[in-house]
């Protein structure tokens, strides 16, 4: 084969490996997509080679550089095409939107404890059990032991605990 032949065969395999190197992202295959690009890969540097060892370099420079390359860019653009959006779960439509919902009504709830008084149904040593309005709620007493049966009130709720002082 002549240099300009093997030069054709070089350029012509390189563009179908880092195409390949591309649908290998989008194209579900185990990973067979990818072997074949790098055999295809490794065509074109040996016909690059038999050129000279200037072009051999220099494709193996190319293919180191433009295939991870490729390869990212395909990453970064899959999940915006049709296929991507099935591949990639997400929330579904109006999820975040309830989510946040549920979330004000949460903290909304915990603010309208704030305040509110009860009575220690347990010791608590600093954490026992409270009836709140006259619901069983686990508390966390600030500034000591209270004895149960005495009058309480809530000082603070953050998620789950709800801290509480001694009504004097």
């Amino acid at each position: 084969m002549n240099e300009q032949t093997l030069l054709l065969w070089g350029f012509g395999l390189m563009a179908v490996a880092l195409t390949l190197v591309v649908l290998e992202v989008f194209i579900p295959s185990g990973g067979l997509i990818g072997v074949t690009a790098f055999v295809v890969g490794l065509g074109a540097i040996v016909c690059f080679w038999r050129v000279s060892w200037m072009w051999g370099s220099t494709s193996i420079l190319v293919m180191a550089v433009l295939a991870p390359t490729l390869f990212n860019f395909g990453l970064r653009i899959m999940p915006h095409t049709p296929m991507g959006k099935h591949l990639i779960l997400s929330e579904p439509r109006g999820e975040s939107e309830r989510l946040a919902a549920a979330e004000q009504k949460r903290a909304q709830q915990e603010q309208a404890l704030v305040g509110v008084t009860g009575v220690a149904k347990t010791d608590l040593r600093p954490i026992g059990q409270a009836d709140i309005e006259g619901e069983m709620l686990e508390v966390l007493a600030e500034g000591g032991v209270i004895d149960a049966g005495e009058r309480i009130r809530v000082t603070s709720v953050s998620g789950n605990q709800v801290k509480v002082r001694r009504v004097v």
